[in-house]
């Protein structure tokens, strides 16, 4: 699976980590960045995630940020991006399953490599139920966005 991964400062370790991991389990990495340790804003990478995701240039995205607050607020802004904050493994998957989840975001503050590497499994092993009730919730979801999208830029 092509997975694209971002991270603010906060995140920075973990991602790495991340990317080792995902490359070790055979999935392609499309990193943007950060790069180093230095103080960034984290809407300016969950903007990048979530803008190449739904340009088609990946299947899933991993944000990462101190909390995850801040880069799931900025993720969910850009219209077909569906990212939750997940700390745990029934979370990471049954949002997938159930909600048509595509970008996973973690808070590197709140977890560490181990459990962030089984939220990731969680997560990429997933896929979309399809069933009836969730295609049904999910459209009502996508209705609301379709809502307040405005045209432009």
């Amino acid at each position: 699976m092509k997975v694209i991964i971002g991270s603010d400062h906060a995140g920075f370790a973990l991602k790495e980590c991340l990317k080792v991991y995902l490359q070790g389990q055979g999935h392609t990495v499309l990193d943007l960045g950060t790069d180093t340790e230095a103080p960034v804003d984290y809407p300016d990478f969950a903007r990048a995630v979530a803008e190449t995701l739904v340009r088609g240039r990946g299947e899933r995205g991993i944000i990462i940020c101190g909390s995850g607050v801040g880069a799931n607020i900025a993720a969910n802004k850009v219209p077909g991006i569906r990212a939750a904050i997940c700390h745990d493994c029934y979370s990471a998957h049954q949002g997938v399953e159930h909600d048509d989840m595509n970008t996973l975001v973690l808070g590197s503050r709140v977890i560490g490599e181990e459990l962030a590497k089984e939220l990731v499994k969680a997560f990429l092993g997933a896929g979309f139920s399809g069933e009836e009730r969730h295609v049904r919730r999910l459209n009502k979801v996508l209705s609301i966005e379709k809502t307040y999208t405005l045209t432009g830029d």
